[in-house]
C-alpha cells in the first residue's frame, strides 16, 4: 500500500474468522493487527491473539487496547511476554485507560487513569527488561518483588487517549501513541505535542498511528454513528463543545448505551458530528483528505477499524486497494 496501514480487529465474531482477517491483512501489507480488549463484548484477545500469531508470519501483533483494570498489570506482562515468544518477536502492547463500553458491564470504576497507566507502562518496561519490580504505598498498580523471567527487553509500549493528559503521558513514556476519532481540527495540536515530547528522549523512534472511520457509503456512515456513541462521551469536554453536544445529548446517548448499546444509542448521534472525526466522501475524495492529513501532520500509520457484522474481508481488502 502507498501509505503504512495496521488494522483492529473487533472480535465479536467466531475466532476462526478473526484469525482468517488478519491473515487477509498480513497479506494484503498491513503492517500490524491489533485485536480489541472489549471485556464482555468480544472474545478473549489474548487467545485470539495468540490464534493470529500462530496462523501468521510477519504482521505485528498486540491489544488495541488493554487498561489496567480488567486484569492487573502483572497478568497483561505475561500474556504480552507469552505472545511475543510465541510469534518470535512480533507483539507489542497497545494501553489505555480503558472506556465505558468495557469497563462498565463489569462495574469497574476508572480511578486515577493518567497515574495507573503511568505506573503500568512503567513497571511493564522493567519487567520486560528482566527487572525485579515493587510499587510504592498508595501506587494505583500493586507489585512486591515481581520479575518475569522471560519477557524481551524493549517491547513496544504504546499508549491511546483522548485527553491531552494521555497525549502528554504517551510523549514522555511511551514508544508511540494512538489518535483514535480525533476531532480533526485538533489533530495537528495533537501530533505537535507528541513530537515535541518525544523530541525530548533521545535515540527512541516515536510512532504516531492515527485511527478513525473511512465513510463512502450509508452503511458506513451508520456505522460511524454507533462507533461514536461511546467515543463522544469519553471526550474531553472541549470537544463535545466543539461540536455542539449538550450535556442533554451526552445523558440521552449515555442512557440509550445503558438500553441497548452502540445500535441503540447511534441516531442521538448526529450525522453532522461525524465529518468531524471522520474520513466522508466519495472513496476519491476520502483517500485524497487521508493522505493530507497524514502528510500535513506526520503521521506514521493509518489504523483500519474492522468491526462486527458483515463486510469486514472487504473493509480489509476496500482499503488496501484505496492506497494499493
Amino acid at each position: 500500500m502507498t501509505i503504512p496501514a495496521s488494522v483492529n480487529i473487533m472480535p465479536e465474531r467466531p475466532i476462526a474468522e478473526v484469525v482468517e482477517l488478519a491473515a487477509l491483512a498480513e497479506r494484503r501489507g498491513y503492517r500490524r493487527c491489533w485485536v480489541y480488549d472489549e471485556g464482555l463484548a468480544t472474545r478473549d484477545v489474548y487467545v485470539t491473539l495468540a490464534a493470529i500469531a500462530a496462523r501468521t508470519g510477519s504482521i505485528r501483533l498486540g491489544p488495541g487496547i488493554t487498561n489496567p483494570y480488567v486484569r492487573h498489570p502483572g497478568a497483561t506482562a505475561t500474556a504480552i511476554a507469552t505472545l511475543d515468544e510465541m510469534s518470535e518477536g512480533r507483539a507489542f502492547l497497545g494501553l489505555g485507560a480503558g472506556g465505558g463500553l468495557t469497563l462498565g458491564p463489569l462495574a469497574l470504576e476508572r480511578p486515577r487513569p493518567v497515574a495507573a497507566v503511568r505506573e503500568t507502562a512503567t513497571a511493564l518496561r522493567r519487567l520486560f527488561a528482566g527487572e525485579t519490580v515493587t510499587t510504592e504505598p498508595g501506587s494505583p498498580v500493586s507489585f512486591r518483588g515481581a520479575r518475569l523471567g522471560y519477557g524481551r527487553d524493549g517491547i513496544e509500549i504504546i499508549l491511546a487517549g483522548r485527553g491531552p493528559k494521555m497525549t502528554a503521558l504517551g510523549a514522555e513514556i511511551a514508544d508511540g501513541f494512538i489518535l483514535s476519532y480525533v476531532h480533526k481540527e485538533l489533530i495537528g495540536e495533537a501530533t505537535a505535542a507528541l513530537r515535541a515530547g518525544a523530541a525530548v528522549r533521545s535515540g527512541r523512534p516515536f510512532l504516531v498511528t492515527y485511527c478513525t472511520l473511512v465513510v463512502t457509503d450509508d452503511a458506513e456512515l451508520e456505522e460511524s454513528r454507533r462507533q461514536l456513541s461511546f467515543r463522544l462521551l469519553d471526550s474531553p469536554p472541549r470537544v463535545q463543545q466543539m461540536i455542539g453536544m449538550t450535556g442533554a445529548d451526552a445523558a440521552a446517548i449515555r442512557e440509550a448505551l445503558a438500553a441497548g448499546g452502540p445500535a441503540e444509542a447511534a441516531p442521538l448521534v448526529k450525522e453532522e458530528w461525524v465529518a468531524h472525526f471522520c474520513v466522508v466522501g466519495s472513496p476519491r475524495e476520502a483517500a485524497a483528505e487521508l493522505r493530507a492529513l497524514m502528510g500535513t501532520h506526520g503521521i506514521d500509520e493509518f489504523q483500519v477499524s474492522v468491526l462486527g457484522g458483515d463486510g469486514a474481508a472487504e473493509r480489509i481488502e476496500g482499503i488496501a486497494a484505496l492506497f494499493g
